[in-house]
């Protein structure tokens, strides 16, 4: 398995447990253990946009995420059969999360190859022509780095140092753009996380957005990055704003109270990202809020 097989895997994993930690009647408390485990999967993402460079980084911080998601759940003793079902699939993901990690760990800390190294070589062997650079055959397979220049044409030695901007930006994460806090939004057939509409239009979309159950509540008008998780290993990634918020309910009040959270309206949501909320919707009934 290869860094990101196992960093898709794990999050596959972890949307799964967190999943049946959000099913209904467990008791509120159980809400503490999504904000590690939907961290784990947003640093686990990353890898997989990112084409594993964020790995080292990433990886370690995972890995935290998912023994401290761990370390709640067996502190809160709770027993259900559903809690079962989250500590079973949230401990699945642990041993591929710390794979993964000693993986990144020792790709950090192995040395670099020089992409010089065989133009050094080459060049102490025979000298280059008066002010001009040195036209040699390509290096070794284990240089192979230095033919990035076309032809065979290795620039002198005292270029090398104005090339190092361009290794730096090869090594940027790939995607899109991201702009305002991510959030992670995991939704199953019952999770109190879900899309929802306005009473003044029937657009899940155009006159709602998403609902998504959490305690750590932004301020409204803030922009987000949410990286939606659907049945069926489907996702999407959007641009949203905080549109309205719902604290968490008076433990003395009694009684069963809508799970606190916040509604974000998507923005510039892409073609596909649009055509995975309708088909959500179609088998579940998005919430209402009044708008007006």
């Amino acid at each position: 398995m290869d860094a990101l097989s196992a960093a898709r895997s794990a999050r596959e994993s972890l949307a799964r447990g967190l999943a049946a930690l959000q099913s209904p009647g467990l008791p509120p408390q159980l809400m503490a253990v999504a904000d590690p485990v939907a961290q784990a999967m947003g640093a686990l993402h990353r890898i997989e946009a990112t084409n594993g460079a964020a790995a080292a980084e990433a990886a370690p911080a995972a890995l935290n995420f998912v023994r401290q998601a761990l370390g709640l759940l067996q502190s809160l003793q709770v027993s259900h059969p559903a809690v079962e079902q989250g500590i079973e699939a949230i401990a699945g993901s642990l041993g591929v999360v710390h794979q993964l990690s000693q993986w990144a760990t020792s790709a950090a800390a192995a040395p670099a190859v020089s992409p010089y190294a065989g133009t050094q070589m080459a060049n102490q062997a025979t000298p280059p022509p008066p002010q001009q650079p040195a036209r040699q055959a390509p290096p070794p397979a284990a240089h192979a780095g230095a033919v990035a220049y076309a032809g065979g044409n290795y620039p002198p030695q005292a270029a090398a140092p104005a090339q190092a901007p361009v290794a730096q930006r090869a090594a940027a994460p790939a995607g899109p753009p991201r702009s305002g806090q991510r959030v992670e939004a995991s939704l199953g057939a019952h999770s109190p996380t879900n899309f929802y509409k306005g009473l003044s239009g029937n657009d899940v979309i155009e006159s709602g957005g998403i609902f998504i159950a959490t305690y750590q509540i932004p301020t409204i008008g803030t922009n987000l990055i949410v990286h939606v998780s659907l049945p069926g290993g489907y996702e999407f990634e959007t641009q949203a704003v905080v549109r309205w918020t719902r604290e968490a309910p008076n433990s003395a009040s009694g009684g069963q109270e809508a799970p606190p959270g916040f509604g974000a309206q998507f923005l510039n949501i892409s073609p596909e990202g649009r055509q995975l909320v309708y088909r959500y919707v179609r088998n579940r009934e998005p919430l209402f809020h009044d708008d007006l």
